[in-house]
Formats: structure tokens, sequence, C-alpha cells
């Protein structure tokens, strides 16, 4: 059931997971040093210690947390190609998740990460509250927030993310949390993770 379950549906569920590295399937993240992340050239250091997940939501993708993914959940699209989805698309009849276009315009970034996640989480509450240019190691980027809530849960979450388009790949970190407490905790921490990315 576990590789089923993409990283937003991991917040539907609201399963607090326990901290690694004592749950089978997690790996401590030092702080301090760069750290390769997805597989791909891409790097960052935190300044602080995350736990990550061996299961990959996509083969581009990564999920760490601090301390269990309803709680906190920082999420690497690392090279994405054209013609994939930012999940896994497992209910491709009922809802399919929209595919990357390799002609995707920085603009449309923000559009393209809403319209797959309300999909993911079948929710139809979800408001973006800004976006505005960025760099994203060396490139230009498009940073986000926005507001969101899951059925059947009482907490309102919120995110920030910052995207990039690299030779018709999409280039992406996303951090959701509750909006009580831990998003306003991990968010100076998940800036410098989004400010320290190199190629």
């Amino acid at each position: 059931m576990m590789k089923r379950l993409s990283v937003l549906a991991l917040a539907a569920a609201l399963v607090a997971l326990p901290a690694a590295p004592v749950l089978a399937g997690w790996k401590l993240v030092e702080q301090g040093q760069p750290v390769a992340v997805g597989k791909s050239a891409m790097k960052v250091t935190p300044s602080e210690r995350w736990n990550r997940w061996s299961v990959r939501p996509v083969k581009q993708g990564e999920v760490w947390t601090r301390d269990g993914t309803n709680l906190n959940e920082l999420y690497f699209v690392t090279g994405l190609p054209a013609g994939m989805t930012l999940y896994k698309d497992t209910q491709k009849k009922e809802r399919p998740l929209p595919k990357l276009s390799a002609k995707l315009d920085l603009t449309e970034i923000p559009e393209f990460y809403e319209s797959s996640t309300r999909l993911v989480l079948n929710t139809s509450v979800f408001q973006m509250t800004s976006v505005e240019p960025a760099k994203m190691g060396g490139q230009d980027a498009v940073k986000f927030t926005f507001e969101y809530s899951v059925e059947g849960s009482p907490l309102k979450r919120r995110g920030v993310a910052v995207g990039t388009m690299v030779k018709g790949q999409l280039y992406l970190i996303s951090f959701l949390a509750p909006a009580t407490h831990f998003f306003e905790r991990d968010q100076a921490e998940v800036e410098k993770i989004m400010a320290s990315v190199t190629f």
C-alpha cells in the first residue's frame, strides 16, 4: 500500500510517520553539506537534519521530512521529462493527471502544480496566495505559495514551492505543512534549502 501513496496522498491519509532512522526505508540526511537529490546532478545543502524516504513518488522524485510526512513534507522533482506526471498516475481512468509539456513556460509551473495536486488530493480547496519570479540554481524560476485543505481533516495546510525548466525538464521543490506551527517553524529552513540549489 505504501508504494501506491503519492506524496500528497500521504498527507490526505493523515498518517504521521515516526522520524527516521528508526523506521525502515528512511535515511538520515546530515546538515551542513551538499546532498545530491533524486539521483541527479541537483544538490541542496540543508542546515537542519532531515529524513529521506527510500520510496519515490516518481522516478525523478524524492521526499524528505523532519517529523513525518503529515507534519512536514519536502518534495524534490529533479529533471521530470516531458510526457510525465508530477505524481504517480494511479487513477488514469477516473482522474488522469496532467502531463508535463517540454514547452511549459515558467509562469505555467504553478498551474501545473495546482492542477496535479488538486487531482491527487481530490479537493477543490486549493488557493494560490502568491506567485513571483525567482532563481533556482542560477536559473530563472518561479516561486509560489498556496493554502489547501484535505477532505476529512480540520487542519488547514500551507505550502511554498519553487520551480524551473532546464532543457525541457522540470526541477521543483515543494514544501507542505499544517498552517499551525509546523509551516512557520520550518519555512526559513526550507527557504535556505531552495536557495542552496546547484546543478
